[in-house]
């Protein structure tokens, strides 16, 4: 039984894998975008906080902007089956939502987590970002890709056309992302939005990724944690929409 559900989470990685090579221009965006982003704003950042933390913060930025935006590789992958009616037609097989889900989001993931490494090398081989603690780092990276995974397959899966689902990616990216102080820092925002920050899950990762550039664990562990709480939420959310069978009838 348990073999035969890895067979069938196998194939669907697999599967979805092959889909995402065959169109892979919101992919390569992702990955392209953020690096243009970085080299073109960083002398703002390193003018305003000096060079270390300067660049500190516009990779931080960087990240967690652009990470919250490919929100939409998960949503869309979903969406895009739900409105072709094939979503239907895999929630009629054996497969179990979990197993769909897990073959939907594990690509993702890895997208994610490599989006994240792109900036990160770039950082380091061209701007000279200092890593202090590897491990910790990438232990962050996963938990921050964990959280986007979950939170994309949960919008695919509550909103209703591809409309819907860009603006929510749109906007609801920029505004957490911003409120978690990703593209200003919290010290130079007003102190309702400071108190406010730490309900966006864009907060915990810039915090999450700046403690473990510097090499605090204590800080870096605890953000991940709360950013792993997001993301049970979101696969719980996603989880019961799966076992529910929602995606009829949708627009395009």
């Amino acid at each position: 039984m348990q073999r035969d559900a890895l067979a069938r989470t196998g194939a669907l990685i697999r599967h979805n894998v092959l889909l995402m090579l065959r169109e892979p221009g919101p992919l390569a965006s992702r990955m392209i975008l953020p690096l243009v982003f970085l080299l073109l704003l960083h002398p703002l950042y390193e003018q305003a906080q000096g060079q270390r933390a300067g660049v500190t913060q516009a990779v931080v930025a960087t990240i967690v902007t652009f990470s919250m935006l490919a929100m939409s590789i998960a949503g869309g992958s979903i969406l895009t089956e739900r409105i072709w009616h094939t979503w239907e037609r895999l929630r009629a097989s054996a497969a179990h939502p979990a197993e769909l889900l897990v073959g939907k989001a594990t690509p993702v993931l890895a997208a994610l987590v490599l989006q994240q490494a792109a900036v990160i090398v770039f950082g380091v081989a061209v701007l000279g970002l200092r890593v202090s603690a590897l491990p910790l780092l990438v232990l962050v990276m996963l938990a921050w890709g964990v959280t986007l995974t979950g939170m994309g397959a949960a919008l695919g899966l509550l909103v209703g056309s591809l409309s819907s689902l860009s603006a929510c990616y749109d906007i609801g990216g920029m505004l957490l992302s911003s409120l978690g102080g990703a593209l200003v820092p919290l010290t130079a925002m007003p102190a309702w939005i400071r108190h406010a920050a730490p309900v966006s899950p864009g907060y915990w990762a810039v915090s999450a990724l700046e403690a473990a550039l510097r090499g605090d664990a204590g800080r870096a562990v605890l953000a991940s944690v709360v950013l792993l709480a997001f993301a049970a939420g979101a696969c719980l959310t996603a989880g019961i929409r799966a076992g529910r069978g929602w995606g009829r009838a949708l627009r395009v």
